[in-house]
């Protein structure tokens, strides 16, 4: 099974808590022409339109993020598994219920592995005598994640640049541009820890 339940689980949670963490700041502030006093002055309708709005704008960069490494997991012959980090988006919305201005999580991760019995190409004998990925697939899996913020940045910004999207989309295709980008330059950092880390290290290895 490609996606599991429990993939589909974490996903749905990981968005919500997205939503909730960022609701106010990504959020879409009412048209002049279009507002009503009534409407907007009812904190629950407030909320929930931010908290979908939010979810709409952060949470698809984070999941496709992550899909991607899985994906691209799944066709070295890993086994790779999507999953929420459970204590580190407790760790987001206890920073934003206690009003942090600055808020660091990492809200999923993907786990990838040579099953012991692989026939992949990818997999060869590491220093422990387990399979591990070749240094060609450890980097593409690394690079996989931020690539795709990447496209979704460039994309973003050539969808405003060329006004395919009018309203209402505009507000969420530009936050979605500075996320995205946010993420990939981030995430590109050579520092232990980061795909970027991951990625340029392996590369090494390979050339």
């Amino acid at each position: 099974m490609i996606v599991t339940f429990q993939e589909i689980f974490d996903i749905v949670v990981i968005t919500l808590a997205l939503g909730f963490i960022f609701k106010d700041v990504f959020h879409r502030r009412p048209r002049s022409e279009k507002y009503d006093p009534l409407k907007h002055h009812s904190q629950k309708l407030i909320f929930w339109d931010n908290l979908w709005f939010a979810c709409a704008a952060v949470a698809p960069a984070i999941i496709l993020h992550e899909a991607a490494h899985k994906f691209v997991g799944l066709g070295f012959g890993l086994s790779s598994t999507f999953h929420a980090a459970y204590m580190w988006l407790g760790i987001g919305i206890l920073l934003k219920l206690m009003n942090f201005n600055f808020i660091f999580f990492v809200p999923a991760y993907v786990s990838s592995y040579c099953p012991q019995a692989a026939t992949t190409a990818f997999c060869v004998a590491g220093s422990q005598g387990f399979l591990v990925p070749t240094d060609f697939a450890a980097a593409m899996l690394s690079v996989a994640g931020p690539l795709t913020n990447c496209i979704l940045w460039i994309v973003s910004a050539l969808v405003l640049k060329f006004g395919l999207v009018k309203g209402k989309w505009i507000p969420l295709v530009a936050i979605s541009k500075n996320v995205n980008m946010f993420l990939f330059i981030f995430n590109m950092i050579p520092i232990p820890g980061f795909d970027g880390y991951g990625f340029f290290s392996h590369i090494l290895n390979v050339f």
